[in-house]
C-alpha cells in the first residue's frame, strides 16, 4: 500500500512538472483550462455566453426573444473595415453567432442573451437587391416565433449599434460577426476564400498572405507583435500565464477582442516557448505566448495603430518574447 501510495505522488507531481514545462518555461501545444481572475461577470450576461451586457439601441425586442425586430428589405452596404455587409430596412447590421449552427440551422441566443442581440424576424424580409432569395430562410425558436436565417445562420441585430451603418457587435466575445449577403461572416475581399475554408465553426485565424502572428518594427514601441490584418497585439497585466487565468470576461470583451488560435507553422520571428491555445472559461479559445493570453483593441483602426498601448495602465503591446512592451518596471 505503501508503495502504491508513493508512485501516485510520484505520477501527480510529474503531472504537474510537465504543465509547468509546458507554460512559462518550454514549448508547449496542449490546451489548458483556467479561471476568471477577479473578474465579476456583467450583470444578465453570463460568462460562457459569448455577448456582452448592454441596453437597447433603436431595437425593441423583448429580452425574453419573443419579440423579433423585423427584417424588412433587406440591402448590402460596402464597408471599407469588413467589405459587403448584410443590413435590415433601418440600414442597421446583422450579424451571426458562431455557437448557433447553420445546418440544421439553429439558434441557441435566448434570454438574456436576445435583449443585447435582439432577433431578427423572418416575416416579410425580402432579398438584398443581387442576392439569391434561396438563401433566405427561417428557424423556429423555442419561444414558438421565426427568425431569419441567411445561408441557414440565424440573423440578429446588436443593441449597441445605435444608428444606421454601425459595425460594434462586430468581433464581440470572440463569437460575433456581421453576415456577409450568403450568411458567411462578412470580410474584406482579400480574406473571403479563408473565410470559406474556415466557416463551420472553425476558430482559426483567417488566412490573409501575411503570417497569423509576425513582427512589426514600430517607431516608438520597437519590435511588438501584429496578427494576420497588422493589427497591434497586446497582453493585460491582471492576467496570469501560470496558471493561465484571464481576468478580461464580459463586456471587456468588447474593447479588447481575444486573438483567436494560430497554427505554430504560421508565425513570424516570435517565439514558440509557451505557444498554446487557452481554453477559456466562456469557451473561447486565445492564443497566448509564454502561456499569456493575447488580445486585440476595439479602438485600432488601421494596421499600425496602437491606441491601447498603456490603457489604464494594465493593457500594453507585446515583445516577439511574450513581454510587455513600454510598461513601467
Amino acid at each position: 500500500m505503501k508503495t502504491w501510495r508513493n508512485a501516485a505522488l510520484a505520477l501527480t507531481a510529474a503531472a504537474v512538472l510537465a504543465l509547468t514545462t509546458a507554460c512559462g518555461q518550454e514549448k508547449g501545444d496542449q490546451t489548458l483550462g483556467g479561471q476568471p481572475a477577479g473578474a465579476a461577470n456583467p450583470a444578465g450576461a453570463p460568462a460562457d455566453s459569448g455577448y456582452a451586457s448592454g441596453g437597447y439601441g433603436s431595437g425593441s425586442g423583448a429580452a425574453d426573444g419573443s419579440g423579433a425586430e423585423p427584417a424588412g428589405q433587406l440591402a448590402v452596404s460596402t464597408t471599407k473595415q469588413l467589405g459587403k455587409v448584410v443590413t435590415d430596412s433601418e440600414g442597421f447590421t446583422l450579424y451571426r453567432f458562431d455557437k448557433d449552427s447553420s445546418s440544421p440551422p439553429k439558434a441557441t441566443c435566448e434570454g438574456d442573451c436576445a435583449a443585447v442581440w435582439p432577433v431578427v424576424g423572418a416575416e416579410g424580409a425580402e432579398p438584398p437587391a443581387g442576392v439569391d432569395a434561396s438563401l433566405l430562410g427561417e428557424v423556429a425558436r423555442a419561444d414558438g416565433s421565426t427568425q431569419l436565417t441567411i445561408g441557414g445562420w440565424p440573423m440578429y441585430r446588436y443593441a449597441k449599434d445605435t444608428k444606421p451603418g454601425d459595425l460594434n457587435g462586430q468581433g464581440v466575445g470572440g463569437t460575433w460577426f456581421a453576415a456577409a449577403p450568403d450568411g458567411k461572416k462578412a470580410a474584406p475581399a482579400s480574406d473571403e476564400g479563408a473565410e470559406e475554408g474556415a466557416e463551420e465553426g472553425a476558430e482559426e485565424a483567417p488566412e490573409t498572405g501575411a503570417a497569423g502572428l509576425s513582427v512589426r518594427k514600430d517607431p516608438k514601441l520597437g519590435d511588438i507583435v501584429v496578427d494576420s490584418r497588422g493589427m497591434t497585439v497586446y497582453r493585460f497585466k491582471k492576467d496570469s500565464a501560470w496558471p493561465m487565468k484571464t481576468a478580461c470576461t464580459g463586456a471587456c470583451l468588447e474593447k479588447w477582442p481575444v486573438v483567436a488560435p494560430v497554427d505554430k507553422n504560421d508565425i513570424e520571428g516570435i517565439t514558440k516557448k509557451g505557444f498554446v491555445t487557452f481554453a477559456r472559461p466562456d469557451g473561447i479559445k486565445q492564443q497566448t505566448i509564454d502561456c499569456w493570453p493575447l488580445y486585440t483593441f476595439a479602438g485600432d483602426n488601421a494596421p499600425g495603430d496602437t491606441n491601447g498601448q498603456g490603457v489604464g495602465g494594465t493593457w500594453y503591446a507585446v515583445s516577439p518574447e511574450g513581454k510587455l512592451v513600454g510598461a513601467p518596471k
